[in-house]
């Protein structure tokens, strides 16, 4: 049933000459290229809590969403069924195994996390950034990369990381002092994943004497995901031990012209800095620091270079 849908939209989409494919290619790419730059831009500007919301419950969702990933080592449609053709580029940007989606289990905190976040004042924006996620979900089956399972499975990931995120911070509003707790917990259990990932055993499917998949990239997508949850435990112990940057702010030059110069070097490490590392490190280790580093800037070094731009710090670090 999962495959005929694929056809069904595959079929739509050749009616149709592909018109809708470049959108929905452009979709898919933004959710994991470049939509962690809008929290992080409100976690620099705006609101520390509602910048680390969305950021924490995403780094949380697609560490877990790479564990069931590399466990249940599903095919992607196209490998499970030659009937299956995706659409444009999609193939070639379609790293890992197929079940469940990354690009889903990406859109899912972050937009959910901004939708919560702005509820309660910005009404339509919520509902707005939920449709994103749907519509984000919906690209990945219209491209032919993903079946139904594959996205409904990190839709449930994402709402659940979004509930835990959602216990934990109100917990910590009432217990901050128990923080450290669960940035050691995060960061103990992340190691613990990328031994998992490691050792486990992966299938190993010949077709006329040809790997299948190779393990051995299937792996980097997850070193580099789980990466992002250990990069995210670090920084954040030590930006709130030891910086106590004040957001920028958005309501002068000065906040403005801050907030466009964090985004460039955090656009550089985004599309740079992979390949170099990947050179020195190898293919996991070299994604992992490339994550590692691209979360540590958010968290913890650049707001660092606002603290001393600033010059001041918030009274209660948040």
């Amino acid at each position: 049933m999962d495959i005929d849908i694929l056809l069904i939209l595959q079929e739509f989409r050749n009616s149709i000459g592909d018109a809708l494919t470049p959108f929905m290619e452009w979709l898919s790419l933004f959710a994991v290229t470049y939509l962690p730059v809008v929290p992080a831009l409100i976690y620099w500007t705006s609101s520390k809590k509602k910048g680390l919301f969305p950021l924490a419950s995403y780094y949380l969702c697609v560490s877990f969403n790479a564990l069931v990933k590399l466990t249940a080592c599903v095919y992607r449609p196209w490998i499970r069924d030659d009937r299956v053709l995706p659409a444009g580029d999609a193939i070639r940007t379609a790293t890992g195994y197929s079940f469940p989606s990354g690009h889903t289990a990406t859109a899912g905190p972050i937009y959910g996390g901004m939708a919560i976040v702005s509820r309660k004042k910005y009404k339509w924006l919520s509902y707005f950034l939920v449709f994103l996620i749907m519509l984000t979900g919906f690209s990945r089956l219209y491209l032919g990369v993903h079946t139904p399972q594959d996205v409904l499975f990190a839709l449930a990931e994402a709402a659940l990381s979004l509930l835990a995120m959602s216990k934990i911070f109100d917990y910590l509003e009432v217990h901050p002092e128990k923080e450290n707790l669960f940035l050691l917990a995060g960061f103990v259990i992340g190691w613990l994943g990328i031994i998992y990932i490691t050792f486990k055993p992966y299938p190993m499917t010949y077709v006329d004497g040809q790997l299948l998949v190779d393990p051995q990239r299937m792996m980097r997508d997850g070193y580099g995901d789980i990466g992002m949850l250990i990069a995210f435990c670090t920084a954040r112990y030590v930006e709130k031990t030891w910086i106590h940057f004040k957001p920028c702010g958005l309501n002068s030059a000065k906040g403005i012209i801050t907030a466009i110069c964090g985004v460039l070097p955090m656009i550089v490490i985004l599309e740079y800095l992979g390949d170099p590392l990947t050179v020195v490190l190898g293919s996991l280790w070299g994604k992992f620091m490339a994550n590692f580093i691209e979360v540590f800037y958010i968290i913890a070094l650049y707001p660092l270079v606002i603290r001393l731009i600033s010059g001041t710090e918030t009274e209660k670090p948040e």
